[in-house]
């Protein structure tokens, strides 16, 4: 059974795209609302899912908040992949910097991995909000995937890395 997002379409929480702009515990500047350092953000739910959920093919949505959960899956799929051939935190660390500075592509535009899965923006302005949001949750779940798939010593966490050899969804990851 797939592990579905505890953030149901609540009132308050503006939306892009589709997608919610859940609050995040992120020190990050971006679009999302500050979230309580004590409670748990859908960064904290996707990472604590994501070995269960990377071996469903299939993915029923509930509520607009599994559409980020799946997203975030993803990005964590191919934050790993990239963390495979790194055997030290600094090299992985490099490695997951330079996935951040890679361009973000939102619905519409080449290199999105989930057309339909989100709506197109409307306006040019949704466009740019939806990418810095989905930059700034990237940016925030690549920090806190460092500190658990390396070990406080440095050394890779083989238990996390293994995964990055899983497809999520049959999604080929590059």
């Amino acid at each position: 059974m797939v592990y579905h997002s505890s953030f149901v379409d609540e009132e308050g929480i503006s939306k892009a795209c589709g997608c919610p702009l859940l609050p995040l515990k992120s020190h990050i500047k971006g679009p999302a609302p500050v979230s309580e350092q004590d409670s748990t953000d859908i960064v904290d739910e996707a990472i604590t899912f994501f070995r269960a959920n990377v071996f469903f093919r299939n993915f029923d949505i509930k509520s607009s908040a599994d559409k980020l959960l799946i997203y975030l899956t993803f990005y964590i799929n191919i934050a790993l992949k990239r963390l495979e051939g790194c055997r030290t935190l600094a090299e992985g660390t490099k490695a997951i910097i330079n996935l951040g500075l890679e361009d973000v592509p939102v619905p519409g535009e080449s290199g999105f991995p989930f057309p339909g899965l989100f709506a197109l923006p409307k306006t040019p302005k949704e466009s740019v909000l939806f990418r810095n949001y989905l930059k700034q949750i990237r940016e925030e779940t690549s920090g806190r995937l460092l500190s658990v798939a390396y070990r406080p010593n440095g050394t890779p966490n083989k238990w996390w890395l293994a995964f990055a050899k899983r497809k999520f969804m049959n999604i080929i990851v590059p």
